[in-house]
């Protein structure tokens, strides 16, 4: 069985990120709910044991520079999750590096403003104890 990145990530970085939304899917009149941080699973590979996956991170904010801000606290966060457990999930995150650093990206919503980076998360299940 393998560990759900999405949901190890988002379980994660909620308790780090205190008044942002981190979903896995946006909510309608997004531009209602910033500041919100998207996780999407977007490839990766295994060796059997650990699945390494490519996440993206979307940080949405009403401003650019609120995007930046929120971005760079993410990445932070992003790290800060390396060697961490998840008893809930019986999963691990061993590491957590920077794919993409975060770079302001254009959105369909002139209210929204989004800065967008990637990471390759290394997880795996752990057994029960």
């Amino acid at each position: 069985m393998w560990a759900d990145v999405e949901l190890l990530v988002m379980t994660g970085l909620r308790p780090l990120l205190p008044g942002v939304r981190v979903v896995d899917e946006l909510p309608d009149r997004l531009e209602t709910r910033v500041p919100l941080v998207s996780v999407l699973v977007v490839g990766g590979d295994d060796d059997r044991i650990t699945d390494t996956a490519t996440v993206d991170l979307a940080s949405f904010a009403a401003t650019r520079a609120e995007a930046w801000a929120l971005a760079e606290q993410s990445r932070r966060a992003m790290h800060s999750l390396a060697a961490t457990h998840n008893p809930g999930q019986r999963a691990v995150i061993d590491d957590v590096t920077t794919s993409q650093r975060p770079a302001i990206v254009p959105y369909g919503n002139p209210a929204v403003r989004r800065a967008l980076a990637t990471y390759t998360v290394s997880a795996r299940t752990r057994a029960a104890t």
